[in-house]
């Protein structure tokens, strides 16, 4: 009798644990607040026009928007987080999107330039602190085995914003004016404080670590090495991407109006494979973040080719997207993973790494475009991230080999 009725006890066990797992609603409301914040970032570069006339500056200064942002990220984040450990992680969530209405509804009513930039840098210091605590309570959400699965859900409201959310900003922005874009992104934030009040369970969470080993945890050499490898991937990306616009006019040969709709065929590309990446990563992590590296390098040195054909250009331009956002969760967790006294604060330091990553690869991709053409800018992207690869590849060779010792 006992040896018959184990097994139903434990598939028992098994389903109540799984009905248990608060998947679905709890992750949903960290989606909605990384697109909400997706929408802030990047709807500003499709209204800078706009901004700059109201706000009677030049388009470059109005351009100084977004650097401030990327900045603020970069090197506010990781402070910030330092300076909130001590909040249990749903409050800090809490108190994050908080300051993410009130940045954008400073925005709405913003008086002049300088108000704004303010605004912006306000909203920019709750960004990166919020990837990085949501990627830590996303992966608390469910079994170990499923924690790349869980953060890649979390991070495709990033993904989904630049094909639903970008656009869609910018269209009200350029009908109702640049001002109703923010409020529209103060009321998505809204919607998100309420899912997570309402739905993100309050995890059991250790003691936080003293600053001094946090400090000290995220100084380490491997988990430095994966930041620099993350933030060559982003330089890879945004080297090519920034000026993808131009690729596409001035050598394909696609008209202005196409370029929009071949952006949203990539952005479908970077959605599919922030959630096909979270499962590679889940099934074998290092392998799928090389294979993935190994990939993008490939595709963007046929890129170099393909760019002259229309077809074959949205052909690699939908797979490049895959392919590079795919990396992503893996790439974060393995992070997390390297600084388990400090998961946060490294989950943190990675949007940092990727922000640096975006500015560099910006003004990388404008050196070339100087001194060797658009067309050079594809296998210069490869470059890029074939450096990813090999340092990447020699960190896993050298953990393989002191494995087996």
């Amino acid at each position: 009798m006992n040896s018959t009725s184990t097994p139903a006890l434990s598939e028992t066990k098994a389903a109540a644990s799984t009905k248990k797992e608060p998947f679905p609603v709890a992750l949903l409301s960290l989606t909605v607040g990384s697109f909400a914040i997706g929408m802030t970032e990047f709807v500003i570069m499709g209204l800078l026009p706009n901004v700059a006339a109201d706000l009677h500056v030049s388009i470059s200064t109005a351009g100084q928007l977004i650097t401030a942002y990327a900045m603020g990220v970069a090197i506010g984040a990781p402070i910030l987080t330092l300076l909130t450990q001590r909040i249990p992680q749903k409050g800090l969530l809490c108190l994050l999107m908080i300051l993410f209405i009130l940045g954008n509804g400073i925005s709405v009513f913003a008086p002049n330039y300088t108000v704004l930039m303010a605004a912006r840098i306000l909203t920019a210091l709750t960004h990166g602190t919020f990837f990085g605590v949501g990627a830590v309570i996303a992966a608390g959400l469910v079994r170990p085995e499923k924690r790349a699965g869980a953060v890649s859900i979390m991070m495709a409201g990033l993904t989904i914003a630049n094909i639903v959310g970008v656009p869609l900003g910018t269209f009200v922005g350029q009908q109702m004016g640049w001002r109703a874009s923010f409020g529209a992104i103060a009321i998505m934030g809204v919607i998100a404080l309420a899912g997570i009040l309402l739905f993100v369970p309050r995890l059991r969470q250790e003691a936080p670590s003293g600053m001094a080993q946090q400090i000290r945890s995220l100084l380490r050499p491997k988990l430095l090495l994966f930041l620099l490898i993350a933030a060559l991937g982003n330089t890879s990306l945004f080297a090519v991407f920034t000026y993808i616009a131009p690729l596409l006019q001035d050598i394909t040969g696609f008209a202005e109006h196409s370029v929009t709709w071949i952006l949203v065929i990539f952005g479908f590309g970077v959605t599919i494979g922030n959630i096909l990446g979270g499962r590679l990563a889940d099934w074998k992590l290092m392998p799928s973040l090389l294979g993935l590296y190994l990939m993008v390098a490939v595709l963007l040195g046929v890129f170099t080719f393909t760019i002259q054909s229309p077809v074959l250009a949205v052909i690699t331009i939908f797979f490049w997207g895959v392919a590079s956002f795919g990396v992503m969760p893996g790439l974060q967790v393995r992070i997390m993973s390297l600084a388990q006294a400090a998961p946060a604060l490294a989950s943190t330091s990675s949007h940092s790494a990727g922000n640096l990553g975006n500015a560099a690869g910006a003004f990388i991709g404008g050196l070339a475009i100087t001194h060797l053409g658009l067309t050079s800018l594809p296998w210069i992207g490869s470059l890029l991230v074939s450096l990813a690869l090999i340092l990447g590849a020699i960190s896993y060779g050298a953990e393989r080999k002191q494995g087996a010792a």
